[in-house]
Parts: C-alpha cells; sequence; structure tokens
C-alpha cells in the first residue's frame, strides 16, 4: 500500500506517517526500487494502533515507549501491560471532563429549547451539573 494510500485510509498527512516511522513509532517501511514506501500488512497494523492510540488522547512518547518495549520482546509484557493502564487511566480522566461538559451543554440546549417554546428563560437553580460543580447560571 503506498503512503497516499494508507493516508486517505487513517486521514492521516504524510508527513505524521513520516514522523511516525522516524521515531519508531511505527517500523521502518520497505521501499519499493524506486524509494517508494510500500506498506505491508504488519505496517498498516502498526499505523492503526499508532492513530488510534493519538487520536485517544495518548501522548507520543508513551506510544514510542510502548513500540520500544515491544520490540524487546515478551519479557517487556507486564511493562507495556503496566503502560496502557496508565494511559486509559488518563484517557478516562479527560472522557470524565467531556462528559461533565456534554452535561452542562444538555442541560443549556434544554432550557434554551424550553425558552424558545415558551419565550421565557428560566434556569434551574438546583442544577449542579456544571464543570467545576459550581452552580453558575451562565
Amino acid at each position: 500500500m503506498t503512503i497516499k494510500e494508507v493516508c486517505s485510509k487513517f486521514n492521516v498527512s504524510p508527513d505524521t506517517l513520516r514522523y511516525y516511522e522516524r521515531v519508531g513509532v511505527i517500523p521502518e517501511v520497505r521501499r519499493t526500487s524506486g524509494g517508494i514506501r510500500d506498506y505491508s500488512e504488519d505496517d498498516i497494523k502498526w499505523v492503526e494502533t499508532a492513530t488510534c492510540f493519538r487520536s485517544a488522547g495518548m501522548p507520543i512518547d508513551l506510544l514510542i515507549e510502548y513500540v520500544k518495549l515491544f520490540r524487546e520482546g515478551d519479557h517487556t509484557i507486564p511493562v507495556r501491560c503496566k503502560l496502557l493502564k496508565e494511559a486509559r487511566e488518563r484517557i478516562l480522566a479527560e472522557r470524565k471532563k467531556f462528559d461533565e461538559a456534554l452535561e452542562k451543554m444538555n442541560y443549556k440546549i434544554r432550557v434554551y429549547e424550553k425558552a424558545v417554546e415558551t419565550g421565557k428563560l428560566e434556569w434551574d437553580d438546583d442544577n449542579n451539573c456544571c464543570c467545576n460543580k459550581s452552580k453558575t447560571k451562565e
């Protein structure tokens, strides 16, 4: 598969793929006799993992460490597992922030939709769905 095809499949730029290869997030990609990158199925799996983890917010340095450990062999399985668990905790914490913001937004949308129907904007003083759990009206 060419770099253009991989970019299209994973919605990333060629520069991103080259960067991933340069820093070791994906293995060095085999090249054709003309010097064009030719991504194998294994390369594609690495790109898929990298793009998935990055889109979930995994820092590049953790991803680099994960791949380095993978290449060192099975004796690093416990360390890799620990690293992924730590990354998961970061992602869950981020998701919690997004969930709280979404809850706040949904509340405001309900209030505004009701105001459109009734012509009157009324905030619930008991509403505590703010991101900071403070009771503000806007």
